[in-house]
């Protein structure tokens, strides 16, 4: 079956927000393993002002320079950032740059209660990437590597290492970046080491063969190398999942979280009658470097697997931790405050969406109606809101599919209620209606009565409070005339704003 999950943007639900945000808390001390090449990420920071004599190349007046973690120092650097106990494993040089990565990571692992297990290879060189910056672009990046696999002897270390490690983790990372770390050998007795404790072990895959990763539950491609293990196109929605199935298929790998760059990402997992797919819009609303972003991903959805978390919600998370690393300069961690932050505004975003003029809505209710959903329709001041609203509003919504509240206006309610109203403007109003996820529009009127909506919208139901009789509410007949129904909703005792009011003043 397939899912689109629209994890982003005004068109989201408020209550998954709402849950979303509360995962969030769940991520606190979950223990997960890296397994993975690493390697020092150096920034060069300056200002171009000419092109030199010698070349037809900038001049790069440096202003400062940085260092910090990249490849699988990355994902651990994410993985604390989230609030996780990262255990790294990985192979350095017995170099200058090898013990700045010691350094490092022992600054940033530790605070979080993680640790990492350097083993140090003197034939080897640290893994170095140097980028020279001017005005928030990169200019040129260079490269140190080293060739090859590691040695038998270190080979065997690590596996050591990696197997001793596991007791106890919640979730396995492997971040290959194809530097010689992750062998066959080696992943081969981690997955099955894994498996036997019931691990999961997600994949940061390099290359075209992803049968090399083999018994993983879950590898997270991006588009191209997607394209590339599966031989397929992964344009839209349906090629990617196509792609995900054969890469599931032949390489006998779990299930695959593509990444998909501004297409969002797919989530395919099972096969078959028991195959579940969820294509995930893309969360990021500005891009400014894109460095690190599937690390970042790799590591908050397999911390919030590890905290037992379903993937669907897993990968929800990772999008919206993407889309805050890449609205970042350099290799960037997202945090838990930045991750509810996006939330919150999306939230808002959502109910703001939801307050709409007539003709817009018409168009909208229109097309509720194509789709076979019934229309419910109620209105009010709703000045101070207070439970008897919500009571009101939640029996309205279960009468209908949708639900449109006619808000209204500050100049409406002080022809009926007086000059000391509303307490609240209509924006205001507006905006905390819309927030309800019992509420699907709101639309403010200026009359002092809601008739020229309900002649205009022709709602399915028309709800009104108890406390008015039949014959006394506005647009009945009309409804009826057209073969509608008028719900008159039990009110909650002991609740007005007039009263609240009162109370206040006294």
């Amino acid at each position: 079956m397939t899912h689109d999950v629209k994890a982003a943007g005004p068109s989201a639900s408020a209550n998954a927000r709402s849950d979303l945000a509360g995962a969030v808390e769940c991520l606190a001390g979950v223990r997960v393993l890296v397994l993975g090449d690493i390697m020092l990420d150096r920034f060069v920071y300056g200002a171009v002002e000419r092109i030199s004599p010698e070349a037809p190349i900038p001049v790069l007046r440096i202003a400062r320079e940085a260092a910090m973690l990249g490849g699988a120092g990355n994902v651990l650097r994410n993985l604390a950032a989230l609030g996780a106990r990262p255990h790294g494993i990985a192979v350095v040089g017995e170099d200058a740059a090898g013990a700045e990565i010691e350094a490092l990571a022992r600054d940033c692992l530790q605070p979080a209660g993680g640790g990492i297990d350097l083993i140090r290879m003197a034939s080897r060189p640290t893994t170095i990437k140097d980028r020279f910056i001017a005005a928030g672009q990169q200019l040129l990046r260079v490269d140190r590597d080293p060739e090859g696999e590691l040695d038998s002897d270190t080979e065997t270390r690590v596996t050591d290492a990696a197997l001793a490690a596991l007791d106890g983790v919640s979730t396995v990372v492997l971040s290959d970046y194809g530097k010689g770390l992750l062998s066959a050998r080696l992943i081969a007795a981690v997955v099955a080491a894994a498996a036997a404790r019931g691990c999961p072990v997600v994949v940061d895959p390099k290359g075209r063969d992803f049968a090399r990763y083999r018994g993983a539950t879950w590898v997270t491609p991006n588009r191209r190398e997607l394209q590339e293990a599966s031989g397929l196109p992964a344009g839209d929605d349906a090629a990617a999942a196509a792609a995900a199935r054969k890469v599931i298929a032949e390489a006998g790998i779990g299930a695959v979280l593509a990444t998909r760059s501004e297409q969002g990402m797919t989530l395919v997992s099972g096969e078959g009658a028991h195959e579940t797919v969820h294509h995930l819009k893309a969360e990021a609303r500005e891009v400014y470097d894109v460095s690190g972003a599937g690390d970042t991903v790799v590591a908050a959805f397999a911390v919030a697997l590890g905290a037992g978390l379903p993937a669907v919600v897993a990968a929800q998370l990772a999008n919206v931790a993407a889309a805050i690393v890449v609205g970042k300069l350099g290799t960037a961690v997202a945090r838990p405050r930045e991750i509810l932050h996006a939330l919150h505004a999306t939230e808002l975003l959502a109910a703001e969406a939801k307050v709409s003029d007539l003709e817009s809505l018409a168009e909208q209710v229109a097309r509720w109606r194509q789709a076979g959903l019934s229309v419910g329709f109620t209105n009010g001041c709703f000045d101070l809101l207070h439970p008897g609203h919500v009571s009101l509003l939640e029996q309205a919504r279960a009468a209908c599919d949708r639900l449109v509240v006619g808000l209204n206006s500050d100049a409406s309610v002080r022809r009926l209620k007086g000059e000391t109203r509303p307490v609240q403007g209509e924006a205001a109003r507006a905006a905390v209606l819309a927030s309800l996820a019992s509420v699907n529009r709101v639309v403010v009127f200026g009359e002092d009565t809601p008739l020229t909506l309900i002649e205009a919208l022709k709602p399915d139901v028309l709800v009104k409070g108890a406390d008015y009789s039949l014959d006394r509410v506005v647009g009945a007949d009309i409804v009826q005339g057209y073969g509608g129904r008028v719900v008159l909703a039990e009110l909650a005792p002991g609740h007005s704003t007039t009263a609240t009011i009162a109370r206040l003043a006294r």
